[in-house]
Parts: C-alpha cells; sequence; structure tokens
C-alpha cells in the first residue's frame, strides 16, 4: 500500500517500553501500522524524565499511549484509537488491567496489612496504576480507621522508578502496572523474580493509544482498522506474543469514566494522597 503524502504522525510506546527489547516490539508493531494503513509514522523517543503531559499535548499524534486517569480527565487535547487486550488471564479478553502491590521477594510481608506502618511508594498523581488505583484500593482500609504508612515516597514517575526503590530499600511496598508486569516476566524474569505481589486492585480500563484531537477522523479510522486486524495477521503474531497482547479493542471516552469515580470517592473522604 502506498504511503500517504500527509505530514509523518508521530508513534511512542514510552508507558510500555520496560526494556530495550519491547521497545523495538513496538517499533516494529508501529512500522507494521504504518505499512498496513498507508500513513506516514514516525517512531519518536520522549524517554523519562521528560514529561509525558508534554508528549499528550503534541499536535502530531498518531499513536501515544496515555493513562485512563488523565485521559478521562479531558485535560489534554486527544482522541481514543485503541487499547490493547493484555493475553494474561487478569482481563478476560477485555482492554482491562489492575496495579499490583508488590513487595521485595525476600520481604517477610505477606498481606498488604502487614505492610501498615512501612514506607509505601506512588508514581505520579496522574498515573492510575501508581497512584488513583493505589488510593482507591486502599480507601476501605482508611475508612476501617487503619493506621497506614509511616511514609510515602514519591513522585517516584515511572513503574521502573517504583522496582528500583523497592529493591534499594527505600521503600517496603508500591504499585506496579500489571500489564508492566506481565511485559517484565516475559522480557526480564530475573527483576520479576525479586519482587512478589501481595495483593491486585480491582481491574480497570487499561491505558490507551491515542491521536491529536486535530487527526482526521479518516486517519484515525485507519490507524484504528489495522490495529483492529493485528491480531488476524501473520506478520503481527509474533509481535502480539512478545508484547504479551491478545490484540487491541475500539474504545470510548466514556468507559474511562469509572477512573473519575473513583478518584471522585476518594477525595470525598478526604483521601488525597496514597498513604
Amino acid at each position: 500500500m502506498s504511503r500517504s503524502a500527509e505530514p509523518a504522525l508521530v508513534a511512542n510506546a514510552r508507558m510500555y517500553a520496560v526494556n530495550p527489547a519491547v521497545r523495538a516490539a513496538w517499533t516494529e508493531l508501529f512500522g507494521w501500522v504504518s505499512a498496513a494503513s498507508g500513513l506516514a509514522l514516525e517512531v519518536i523517543d520522549h524517554a523519562a524524565p521528560a514529561p509525558l503531559d508534554e508528549l499528550w499535548r503534541r499536535g502530531d499524534l498518531g499513536l501515544a499511549f496515555i493513562c485512563g486517569y488523565p485521559f478521562a480527565s479531558g485535560g489534554f487535547p486527544v482522541q481514543p484509537v485503541v487499547a490493547p487486550v493484555p493475553a494474561s488471564a487478569l482481563g478476560a479478553g477485555r482492554p482491562l488491567y489492575a496495579s499490583h502491590l508488590v513487595v521485595r521477594a525476600e520481604s517477610g510481608l505477606a498481606t498488604l496489612a502487614e505492610s501498615f506502618g512501612g514506607r509505601l511508594g506512588w508514581t505520579v498523581e496522574h498515573s492510575q496504576s501508581g497512584f488513583n488505583a493505589l488510593r482507591s484500593h486502599l480507601l476501605p482500609y482508611r475508612r476501617a480507621g487503619a493506621s497506614l504508612y509511616a511514609g510515602s515516597v514519591g513522585p517516584l514517575v515511572t513503574p521502573r522508578r517504583v522496582i528500583e526503590a523497592l529493591l534499594a530499600g527505600e521503600i517496603d511496598i508500591g504499585p506496579l502496572d500489571s500489564y508492566f508486569h506481565d511485559l517484565l516476566l516475559a522480557h526480564e524474569p530475573e527483576t520479576a523474580a525479586r519482587l512478589r505481589i501481595v495483593e491486585t486492585t480491582a481491574p480497570r480500563p487499561i491505558p490507551l493509544l491515542v491521536a491529536s484531537e486535530g487527526v482526521q477522523p479518516a486517519i484515525v479510522g485507519k490507524l484504528r482498522g489495522a490495529l483492529l486486524a493485528a491480531s488476524g495477521d501473520a506478520v503481527t503474531a509474533p509481535l502480539l506474543a512478545r508484547l504479551r497482547l491478545s490484540g487491541f479493542a475500539a474504545v470510548e471516552r466514556e468507559a474511562y469514566g469509572v477512573l473519575l469515580d473513583d478518584a471522585r470517592e476518594a477525595e470525598a473522604a478526604g483521601y488525597v494522597m496514597p498513604g
């Protein structure tokens, strides 16, 4: 298929570029999408500590991951393309994920309650997996009058920094995006083996791939169509396996409203920061 004469749109998978091998898999997938859709996509780097909100405000986004919480809040000029469907059992074939609350593998902590009194890590306030889900999961304990954490450490910004802080003994427990963990198990098992899941939060809509608000509907439709067809393509089958995905699903902004409901419930109870 011939490429469009339109200027190239940019693509970025930083949120789930767990390591160089996974980043390369995303780059290959974006290249396949470009060929299948006939649209020019330029894969760009936007590595931490560059703020993700700078990426989400670009006017030339074709495909970039955004967390569902800021997406639902409507503070960024983006429109949905598709959401990934993890191959793990957690989402039961739907575009869902959760937060694993993890400790060091050798930690003596066996339950979440046993971590109370320790140090809790969190990523950034606009994160669902690293902040909002964590706060919602702890809310019932707070309402019951439990004494939670002696210290709250953040913003750690990324799941990788949560892992590093945990392994360095800077925190005792922290949240880890379940799909990030899937990729870690597959591509960095030696790191995954140093972590142990204590509890997992309720499944919620997963971060999605978005385009800039000004991208024409016909272009978004081509990108969406290519990704929805990826699960049935022989070329992409190995790529999806490497990315631990069963495919992609079309999503609407309204599906992410539950994340705002969760946040409002916590804030109405006076629980602003996790800890």
